[in-house]
C-alpha cells in the first residue's frame, strides 16, 4: 500500500511555523518602536532597489503596462510605507480622554496595542500592492505576520517569497507561497487577526474557519460597482475618466472598476458615442494589438467573461468591441446597451473589459436599480447638480464614492477603504490600516485619594439623598447604576 504524500506545507507545519511566530510576538520584539521602523524601513528600501523585478514580475502575471504596474503597485506601496514612516511615532501615542465624575480624581487614555499573530491572504489583481498594503498596517501596528499571496499571480508571489525572505525579519514575518492546500492548512490555525482580499465565495470560507477561534477578520471583497452620469456633465472629461476606472485600471480586473452605467436614454447614445472615441484615442483603433492593456489573468477568466457575452440575451446587446483571443487572454473593450436586469452579466462582479449601459427614464430612477443589488464597494456618480449629489450620497449605501471620477478614493490615506454588506467588513490605508491590526485598550488611572464612602455597602437612604442632592439628569442615573441604587 502506497504512504500517502503530504503536501509541501500541510496543518502540521502550519501549527509550528504560528508557534514559533507567537514565541517571537510574546517576546515583546515587535513591539518596540524601533523594529516596526525598522522593517518599514526595509520594505521601503526592497521596493526601491527591486523596482526592476517587480514590474516584470507583474509583466508577466498580467502583461501590466509598465507605466500602470508603477503607478498602481509600485508607487501605491511605497506611498502606504513612507506614510508609515512618517506618522508612526503619532498613531502610537496612547490617546488621552476625558473621564466622568464617577471616577474622580482620575485620568485616562486609549493604548493601541497590537493584536499578535496576524494572517494576510492577498489576490492575483494588484498582487504587490495588495500584498505589502496590509503587512505594512500589520508591521506598523507592531504584529507577527503570515502572508500568504495569491497563486494565481505566481511570478509574484515567487518575488515576494524571495524578497521577505531577503530584506524582512524572518522570525517575525514570514510567507507561504502554495494554493487550496496551503492555504487550508492556515485557515486551520488560531490567529489573532486574518485580513483577506479576494472574492465573496472564498471569503465565507475564510470567515467560516475564522468563526471557530473568534478570530476577528477585515474582508475586502468587491461587488458590482455602478457609474451614474447624468446629462449636465462635461463628457469628455467623465468619459476620459470611466475609460481610466475600467480599462486603464487592469483592464477591468480591479474591486473599484467600474462595473456598469446607468444613464438616462436621451443621454446614452452621446455617452456611448464619446466613450469609443476616447477608448480608440487611447488604446488606437485595433484594440486587440495595444499594448497598454493588462491581460486576462487567466483561462478560466476569460472563459467566464465569454460566458458572460455569449448569454442568449446579452449576445445581440454588444454595440462596441467584443472582438477576443484566447491564446492572448485578450478581450476589446466591450460596450453593451441595456443588457436584462436579470442577466448574469448584471447578476454577478464582471471583473474584466465588459461594460454594460442601462437606460432609466429619469436619473434617480437609477438610486432604486443599484439598492436592489448588494451594497457595492464603490459607487460613482457624475453630475453638477449638488441637489443630486446629496441624494446619492444619502441614498446609495457603498464601501466609498467618488463623485465626478473614480477610483481616486483609494489613493486619498485620510479615506478608509473597505466594503459594507456583501463588499466586506472593515477598512484600511493610512492610520486605518494601523488600526486594523490593533486593539484599543482602555485604561483608567486613579490614586488612592478620593475613595468616597458612598461607594459601598452598606447603602442607607441618607447616602442616597446625598448623592441626589449632589446629581441631577443622566449622570445621576449613571452614578446610581455605578454605585449600585436605582432612581425613584
Amino acid at each position: 500500500m502506497m504512504e500517502e504524500v503530504k503536501p509541501a506545507f500541510d496543518s502540521d507545519k502550519a501549527a509550528v511555523l504560528v508557534n514559533e511566530l507567537r514565541k517571537t510576538f510574546n517576546s515583546g520584539k515587535t513591539k518596540s518602536y524601533e523594529w516596526r521602523i525598522s522593517q518599514l524601513e526595509s520594505i521601503s528600501k526592497m521596493i526601491d532597489e527591486k523596482e526592476k523585478e517587480i514590474v516584470e514580475a507583474l509583466q508577466k502575471d498580467l502583461s501590466k503596462p509598465e507605466l500602470e504596474a508603477f503607478l498602481s503597485e509600485i508607487l501605491m506601496a511605497r506611498s502606504s510605507c513612507k506614510l508609515a514612516l512618517k506618522e508612526l511615532k503619532q498613531w502610537m501615542m496612547p490617546q488621552k480622554v476625558e473621564t466622568s465624575l464617577a471616577t474622580y480624581p482620575s485620568s485616562a487614555e486609549i493604548v493601541a496595542e497590537p493584536l499578535g499573530v496576524v494572517l494576510v491572504i492577498s489576490t492575483w489583481n494588484f498582487p504587490f500592492s495588495l500584498s505589502l498594503d496590509p503587512v505594512i498596517g500589520a508591521i506598523a501596528a507592531g504584529n507577527a505576520v503570515v502572508l500568504k499571496p495569491s497563486e494565481i499571480a505566481s511570478a509574484t508571489s515567487s518575488l515576494l517569497s524571495r524578497l521577505v525572505g531577503e530584506y524582512m525579519d524572518k522570525s517575525a514575518i514570514i510567507v507561504v507561497e502554495g494554493a487550496v492546500a496551503e492555504t487550508s492548512a492556515l485557515l486551520e490555525q488560531k490567529w489573532d487577526k486574518i485580513f483577506f482580499t479576494g472574492g465573496a465565495r472564498v471569503g465565507r470560507i475564510v470567515m467560516a474557519a475564522a468563526a471557530k477561534n473568534l478570530t476577528p477578520v477585515t474582508l475586502e471583497l468587491g461587488g458590482k460597482c455602478p457609474a451614474v452620469v447624468d446629462s449636465n456633465v462635461n463628457l469628455q472629461v467623465t468619459s476620459r475618466r470611466i475609460v481610466a476606472g475600467k480599462w486603464v485600471c487592469n483592464n477591468g480586473q480591479a474591486c473599484i472598476g467600474v462595473d456598469y452605467i446607468i444613464t438616462t436614454k436621451e443621454l446614452a447614445p452621446k455617452l456611448i458615442a464619446t466613450l469609443v472615441s476616447v477608448v480608440e484615442e487611447i488604446f488606437g483603433k485595433d484594440l486587440m494589438e495595444s499594448k497598454e492593456r493588462s491581460r486576462i489573468i487567466n483561462s478560466f477568466h476569460f472563459k467566464r467573461l465569454v460566458n458572460l457575452l455569449e448569454e442568449d440575451k446579452v449576445s445581440n446587446k454588444i454595440v462596441f468591441g467584443g472582438q477576443r483571443e484566447e491564446s492572448q487572454l485578450q478581450i476589446a473593450p466591450t460596450i453593451l446597451l441595456d443588457v436584462p436586469e436579470d442577466s448574469m452579466i448584471m447578476q454577478e462582479e464582471i471583473f474584466g473589459p465588459l461594460l454594460p449601459i442601462i437606460t432609466v427614464e429619469r436619473l434617480e430612477d437609477s438610486f432604486a436599480m443599484i439598492n436592489r443589488k448588494p451594497k457595492p464597494l464603490a459607487a460613482y456618480l457624475f453630475s453638477d447638480d449638488e441637489q443630486i449629489k446629496r441624494k446619492f450620497v444619502q441614498n446609495i449605501s457603498a464601501g466609498g464614492m467618488a463623485i465626478n471620477d473614480t477610483i481616486l478614493q483609494v489613493t486619498v490615506p485620510t479615506l478608509p477603504f473597505g466594503g459594507v454588506g456583501e463588499s466586506g467588513m472593515g477598512s484600511y490605508h493610512g492610520k486605518f490600516s494601523f488600526d486594523a491590526f490593533s486593539h484599543k485598550k482602555a485604561v483608567l488611572y486613579r490614586s488612592f485619594a478620593g475613595d468616597s464612602p458612598t461607594r459601598y455597602p452598606p447603602y442607607t437612604p441618607g447616602k442616597k439623598k446625598q448623592i441626589k442632592a449632589l446629581l441631577s439628569g443622566k449622570l445621576l442615573n449613571i452614578m446610581l447604576a455605578l454605585l449600585g441604587f436605582y432612581k425613584d
